[in-house]
């Protein structure tokens, strides 16, 4: 079955990337700390999920 919670983590992270690279956005705007976010989430699910 599909895990549909790291496959919309990982649709965010990717939309939000490529928002970042087209306006040339900073690592301290809330983007770029949403996509740090979104990493963190994304490794400790993938974590539980086979520990």
């Amino acid at each position: 079955m599909a895990d549909l919670y790291l496959k919309n983590l990982e649709s965010e992270r990717r939309q939000l990337w490529a928002t970042c690279r087209l306006k040339g956005l900073a690592k301290d705007t809330p983007e770029r700390q949403r996509i740090v976010a979104i990493d963190e989430a994304i490794a400790a699910h993938k974590a539980k999920k086979s520990g």
